[in-house]
């Protein structure tokens, strides 16, 4: 059950240059990055050591602002902005995993399906770009 709702692929390339890859690509697709928790450095400050894990919180305001300008689609607010991680895992492998916001959408319908499958489709279209090899 838990796989449908996530979505996971192995990068070909390094955790670092995937990282590097992926922020570039949201940029050069007009999306914004509202932030990069990097969970190795948070934890790390905690006492505990685990494999990088970097989560971008990333937004379109084209795609954000039709669900903030209604209050009847803000209650969704709380799964905004969307997120995709880039991991390594103990198999030396590079990881990018997302919500299958498409499924999740299908839930809503109206404004709400219209925008996370719009936007579920553009963040598709980066991920892909940047599981291609040059």
């Amino acid at each position: 059950m838990m796989n449908d709702f996530f979505i996971e692929n192995v990068s070909p390339t390094d955790f670092d240059t995937t990282v590097d890859r992926l922020s570039k690509e949201i940029e050069n697709k007009s999306w914004k990055i509202s932030n990069i928790y990097d969970l190795q450095k948070t934890i790390e400050n905690h006492g505990k050591i685990v494999l990088p894990v970097k989560i971008f919180s990333l937004c379109h305001p084209k795609h954000s602002g039709k669900i903030l300008e209604k209050d009847s689609e803000r209650i969704v607010s709380s799964m905004m902005p969307c997120r995709v991680s880039v991991y390594e895992k103990y198999d030396g492998k590079t990881y990018i995993s997302r919500m299958n916001s498409l499924i999740v959408a299908s839930s809503f319908g109206g404004i709400i399906e219209q925008v996370m499958t719009d936007s579920a489709k553009e963040v598709e279209e980066i991920i892909e770009k940047i599981l291609q090899i040059d």
